[in-house]
């Protein structure tokens, strides 16, 4: 497959290249922090920004696209579900 912008640097405004799965907890830190988050399916999401800031959005809709640096995602107040971290 031919990629015309492997010679270009990542950068933070542009898209996201890689994803995991998120499975919500509340003791340990994600394995890498992310570029932002696509929630599956809609709801709360309580978080820790990789500047130590914890935050909750409020009814997020399903299929929605964050653009938030989170080394976190609580189990403790997140009801929303299929969350993918983007890198």
């Amino acid at each position: 497959m031919h990629d015309r912008f492997s010679g270009s640097n990542a950068s933070l405004s542009g898209p996201a290249s890689f994803g995991f799965a998120i499975v919500p907890q509340d003791d340990d830190t994600l394995s890498e922090a992310t570029r932002g988050l696509y929630v599956g399916q809609g709801g709360d999401l309580a978080v820790t920004t990789i500047a130590g800031a914890d935050i909750t959005f409020k009814a997020v809709p399903a299929g929605s696209i964050l653009p938030v640096r989170v080394q976190k995602v609580f189990s403790t107040g997140t009801t929303a579900g299929d969350i993918l971290g983007l890198v």
